[in-house]
């Protein structure tokens, strides 16, 4: 041992400098511990192999590895909601600091997310190995001749800083982690359309200006139990542009699954059970509002590892780093296919028509796939008396279970030529931008032919969801109209690399649309009304100067008994169907112009 090492070494507490001794000294020749032992930086979970460093022995670390070699890099990206600032650290290259120059240096990008939700925190440790041999062993190493990691080493700065070892009542170990909630209270991994934090919007920018080809956000899983360490979410393929869809079903993940095959950590798909997994699994639908799908709509190929919430720690922590290493095997041999489909895909959304929206599992359309489960079992509750479920752990199997992998279309739009975007909705401007949307304002008040939207029904959430009364199916019409608008508001063109984005969050009909999340319910009040005794003169002379308008109100009346015996209704509806009724109530203020 060096002398800078045995400094790092004796700087650790006396007792964890012992444990850290016999545990360097017990472990085998080809573990990541060992490779380069005489420069290694300590690693609190190499010490005691039941514990997650804290943000700030994680921040210190890389801290420390970025003295120590110029292939690591660690800089502050922007604020977080803690008050203290979000890290991201470059692995590779110190030159490269973005997307543009990746591409011209021919390097394939891979971000890595950690601690989203600070309570499943195997990724910031199995990162914290995977950093340290890529800077000391030769043959991890060689993986940054082709590639550069963007990595935040814990993402929800402050679910971390509220440190416990309670809020998981289901999982085992480590000793101590973070919350799953923000000290807002959000769940970061539902934030990424609307980001509500600046832990949030600090992200958009900055995964923007990264442009990556492949994201992973690491994760530990909730639900049945199964004979697996490590599950997987893979971005829903019938989502992406089958450009990327066919290269993530036919390559990417048959690599994936075989490469973790051959390690001790054999890895299965998500276990998303209806009941038990028994009864077949079905792949997660990652909607925009999750980081995977966040990432989906900008064309990069993403992952969620998941590890099993009951299995030991030091398992979780180190599936999830041979998962990063295999998709370093992968892009190693296959980084130029990567960008190459990602290119090609961008181009040709740009021509892309339409756009789907909404989406729903296809049960008619099932696979099967080879499972190694338990027995699930009932037997009575020792608290309740009643029976109970339970995973047979002396029953182990592995068998063929459905799989449900395809989902399908139920609604889909045709995206216009340019949006129009009035200048008071600037939170919506400052999320297009923070997502590289190109956009410019009107240089004088003008009067535009649009297509607009009127809202014609929707149902909205009876209690908060993420801070946000969330609506959902919402169903719209169409007029064409001459709108006026002015100086300064936004024209935003859908011919670009964006476009994907832009229809997903701009269409108020798209599950995590900005309307969806509540960004414009000022259109959904009407402002103005009548007094019934005032309007009865002016009712009955429209009806006098319209024939169309009264046939439609007799016919009205002979057919709704109710309306017939409504005073005020029909005075409504012949309001309603008059020139004094405001033609902005419901009509969404994102107009269209279409080809």
């Amino acid at each position: 041992m060096n002398d800078q090492f045995l400094f790092k070494l004796f700087c650790l507490p006396p007792i964890l400098s012992l444990i850290f001794m016999v545990n360097l000294s017990c472990q085998p020749k080809n573990s990541s511990l060992y490779l380069e032992q005489t420069k290694m930086i300590p690693i609190p979970f190499e010490i005691n192999d039941n514990y997650s460093a804290s943000y700030a022995e994680a921040i210190s670390f890389y801290q420390q590895l970025a003295k120590a070699s110029s292939l690591v890099t660690i800089e502050e990206i922007g604020p977080s909601d803690s008050g203290r600032p979000l890290h991201a650290v470059i692995i590779g290259d110190s030159s490269i600091k973005n997307a543009a120059s990746a591409k011209n240096a021919g390097k394939t990008v891979l971000f890595i997310n950690n601690a989203i939700h600070p309570g499943e925190p195997c990724g910031v440790d199995a990162s914290m190995l995977l950093t340290r041999d890529l800077i000391f062993s030769k043959k991890l190493k060689n993986y940054l001749e082709k590639t550069i990691i963007v990595l935040i080493p814990i993402y929800n700065i402050s679910g971390a800083l509220n440190r416990g070892s309670y809020s998981r009542a289901n999982q085992q170990g480590p000793e101590f982690y973070g919350f799953r909630g923000n000290v807002r209270n959000y769940d970061l991994n539902r934030d990424f359309i609307k980001c509500d934090t600046k832990n949030a919007q600090t992200f958009n920018a900055y995964y923007t200006q990264w442009d990556p080809d492949v994201f992973i956000d690491n994760h530990t899983s909730n639900g049945a139990d199964y004979q697996y360490v490590i599950t997987l979410i893979a971005t829903q393929k019938d989502k992406l542009h089958p450009i990327l869809s066919e290269n993530l079903s036919n390559s990417m993940l048959p690599f994936l699954y075989q490469k973790m095959e051959e390690t001790k950590y054999e890895m299965t798909p998500y276990v998303y059970s209806r009941n038990t997994p028994d009864d077949g699994i079905a792949a997660f639908l990652d909607l925009p509002r999750y980081s995977s799908g966040y990432a989906a709509m900008h064309h990069s190929y993403s992952f969620m590892p998941e590890t099993h919430m009951l299995k030991q720690f030091k398992d979780r922590v180190w599936s999830t780093y041979h998962f990063m290493v295999s998709m370093l095997d992968y892009l190693q041999e296959n980084g130029e296919m990567v960008r190459k489909s990602r290119e090609n895909a961008k181009k040709a959304t740009i021509r892309q028509k339409e756009f789907p929206l909404n989406w729903t599992i296809d049960m008619d359309k099932a696979s099967t796939l080879k499972f190694k489960g338990y027995t699930a079992e009932y037997k009575p509750s020792k608290v309740t008396g009643k029976d109970r479920l339970f995973y047979n752990h002396d029953l182990p199997y592995t068998k063929e279970i459905p799989y449900f992998n395809t989902y399908k279309a139920i609604s889909s739009v045709q995206s216009p030529k340019e949006y129009i975007i009035p200048q008071a909705y600037d939170q919506i401007i400052h999320r297009l931008k923070w997502n590289g949307v190109k956009m410019e304002q009107l240089q004088k008040d003008t009067v535009l032919d649009v297509e607009v939207y009127y809202i014609e029904d929707l149902e909205s959430r009876k209690m908060a969801y993420e801070g946000h009364f969330l609506h959902s199916n919402v169903v719209v019409r169409k007029e064409n109209q001459k709108l006026q608008f002015f100086q300064g508001d936004f024209k935003v063109t859908t011919n670009q690399e964006a476009k994907r984005y832009l229809v997903e969050v701009l269409e108020p009909e798209g599950p995590d649309s900005f309307f969806a999340w509540n960004f414009m319910d000022g259109i959904l009040m009407q402002k103005e009304y009548f007094s019934s005794y005032v309007f009865e003169e002016t009712a009955e002379k429209l009806l006098s100067e319209n024939d169309d308008l009264k046939k439609l109100f007799v016919k009205k009346k002979q057919e709704d008994e109710k309306f017939a015996d409504n005073a005020r209704a029909q005075l409504n509806f012949i309001y309603t169907h008059s020139p004094y009724y405001e033609k902005s109530y419901r009509r969404y203020p994102i107009a269209r112009i279409i080809e």
